[in-house]
């Protein structure tokens, strides 16, 4: 089967969707939609289909198997509903919602379409060596984590995007933003979560934005181990993530794209990993194309979907909890 794919929101991140679809024979790129009509007919040149203002417009004139949804946040949610009420299937930009009514709205549509979040990180070849490693033994009983991502982002790329930095479209900023996916790999390595307690604040754009640039967290885990989680948007550069996961028998170091490992009390050693190229920001990871193709072989059950949304909620909802500690300080 081929699908025909519709893209809505046609800014930097859906230039990875699209080059990543590209390389797929399974699907045809058929319309894109975005309120900036140079933009969708940006893509509309370089990928072939047509361009559209709105997602109505698109939907209503094309037959769309599968739609992405590269738009601001608040329009996750809302977007997908339209197209779950439309038999059409949804693969979604992070994050999966901005507040717990939203993710329960999509917990709803999921019922009647398969629903994708693209966690692209989780498919990483260092993230999947520690996942294996764990599943099988390996490293013993997890006992803690840390997580850390030191990013650097500027007034303009608030002020010019007209959402980043507003509660009401971007629902958060470093948080939900830059450093969700870090989170999300700690519940994904880890597992459930039972309590945190987080403070947050904002250092370097004051007045600029209504969200926060710097937010740290303390996780407790339902497993007993506990992680420390910091982010920040007031870096002077965009530093490699890093998260340090220590077990019985080994600790692992994933930095970046590369890993390390310790045996006992020995030194770090490094393993070699395959070379992916990322499509995108090398700090975005290499793993939007594997996630996208997965997405798509999940829909025939070639495959299980690495990224499960009872998963994805479980990580929503610890960062609605997170957003909930902090703002009650």
């Amino acid at each position: 089967m081929k699908y025909r794919v519709g893209i809505v929101g046609c800014g930097g991140i859906a230039h990875v969707h699209a080059k990543s679809l590209e390389q797929m024979d399974n699907v045809e790129m058929v319309a894109f939609a975005d309120i900036r009509p140079e933009r969708a007919q940006e893509f509309a040149d370089a990928f072939g289909g047509k361009a559209y203002t709105s997602l109505e417009a698109m939907l209503d004139a094309e037959k769309i198997d599968v739609l992405h949804i590269c738009t601001p946040h608040a329009l996750h949610v809302p977007m997908a509903v339209e197209a779950a009420n439309r038999g059409i299937q949804v693969f979604s930009e992070k994050p999966a919602a901005i507040n717990p009514e939203q993710m329960d709205q999509l917990l709803e549509a999921a019922k009647k379409v398969h629903v994708g979040i693209c966690f692209q990180n989780r498919y990483n070849d260092n993230v999947q060596y520690v996942k294996r490693e764990l599943a099988e033994g390996k490293a013993g009983k997890i006992l803690g984590a840390r997580g850390i991502v030191n990013w650097h982002r500027e007034a303009p790329y608030y002020t010019e995007s007209g959402w980043r930095g507003t509660m009401a479209l971007e629902g958060g900023s470093v948080l939900i933003n830059q450093s969700i996916h870090t989170l999300d790999l700690l519940t994904y390595l880890i597992g459930d979560p039972c309590a945190c307690d987080a403070m947050m604040t904002n250092h370097t754009l004051k007045g600029v934005i209504e969200t926060e640039d710097t937010l740290e967290a303390y996780v407790e885990f339902k497993n007993g181990a506990r992680a420390s989680f910091y982010a920040t948007n007031a870096y002077i550069s965009n530093a490699p993530v890093l998260i340090d996961l220590v077990c019985e028998k080994k600790s692992y170091r994933l930095e970046g794209p590369d890993l390390y490992v310790q045996e006992g009390d020995g030194a770090y050693e490094k393993i070699q990993l395959s070379a992916k190229v990322a499509l995108g920001k090398g700090y975005w990871g290499t793993g939007h194309p594997s996630a996208i193709s997965n997405f798509y072989d999940s829909l025939t059950d070639e495959a299980e979907f690495l990224v499960r949304l009872d998963e994805v909620d479980r990580t929503m909802r610890l960062m609605f909890a997170i957003y909930d500690s902090a703002r009650s300080k």
